[in-house]
């Protein structure tokens, strides 16, 4: 009986796979349930089946659903001067900024630190909008998989997400639509992968999510439970009841953790703020890192 059985299921798997060879599975579900089959019989690299998968979700997701919101977005003032954007640049460390007018809800423009750089070496007195380009307009509910075709024809990596009455809503970067694909994507502020936290002052601090919940404790003199989870990450997610998106917050005690880096399936990288605590001497281990 086994072997008529396994007989049975392996003839069942290839007429499956000859359907799949022969372009006619039945739907999404027997798609994936063929790759992840090959999967199992090392056919297919986990990391490819993840990347296919996300390749497939980015056709069902909508702008709205990765962007980054309106009241996260760092901009730049239309009348101010390069001079006085310089600080901003700095702390923000981004390489596109929105600018806007008098009204927030307007975007005007986009300013890109090469040519901020570039005017700041010849004249600090010119205003914002003098050096800014235009701004790349999408709607909320464009596919990520049309917006990636368009980034790629228009060779953008920003656009500015409006509403239905034309106001800004967010801002999505190539960056954010890639990450769906090939999950969270390193850039020259990262660091090292025994690294997990990096200061940048007394309350400010860049930790990575799957920053052991023991070092946490014993870095900042912390008592947080490791009872339900592992990771800093995953306590984040538990105390949630889902997985966030950016710009999400969660206070516990002193410490405040807000999402910088998030994917469908888990956290990247977290800000944290820490309330002033008598006698908390930051470990000297851990090396100064520049802000998001």
């Amino acid at each position: 009986m086994r072997d008529e059985h396994n007989g049975d299921h392996h003839r069942s798997w290839l007429e499956r796979l000859g359907h799949f060879l022969a372009g006619e599975p039945e739907d999404r579900d027997d798609l994936l349930e063929l790759l992840n089959a090959a999967t199992r019989r090392k056919l297919l690299d986990p990391d490819a089946l993840g990347m296919i998968e996300g390749v497939m979700q980015v056709s069902e997701l909508r702008v709205r659903d990765i962007m980054i919101p309106r009241s996260q977005m760092v901009v730049a003032p239309q009348d101010a001067e390069i001079e006085s954007v310089l600080p901003l640049v700095a702390e923000a460390a981004h390489s596109r900024y929105p600018v806007i007018g008098e009204d927030r809800t307007e975007v005007l423009g986009i300013l890109l630190v090469k040519d901020l750089l570039i005017q700041s070496l010849r004249d600090r007195t010119r205003l914002v909008r003098e050096v800014m380009r235009p701004a790349h307009f999408v709607p909320e509910s464009k596919r990520l998989n049309i917006l990636l075709k368009e980034f790629r024809a228009s060779r953008s990596h920003m656009a500015i997400v409006v509403d239905e009455y034309g106001a800004a809503a967010g801002l999505v970067t190539i960056e954010d639509v890639l990450e769906q694909i090939v999950g969270d994507i390193e850039d020259e502020h990262d660091f090292g992968e025994e690294e997990y936290i990096f200061r940048k002052n007394d309350r400010d601090y860049t930790l990575k999510a799957l920053t052991p919940i023991g070092e946490f404790n014993e870095y900042f003199q912390a008592n947080l439970s490791d009872a339900e989870c592992d990771t800093v990450g995953g306590l984040i997610v538990h105390h949630l009841g889902h997985v966030p998106k950016r710009g999400e917050k969660l206070e516990m005690g002193r410490f405040r953790f807000v999402v910088l880096r998030a994917d469908n399936r888990r956290v990247h990288l977290l800000k944290l703020v820490v309330a002033a605590s008598e006698g908390f001497n930051p470990h000297s281990r851990i090396a100064d890192f520049p802000s998001e």
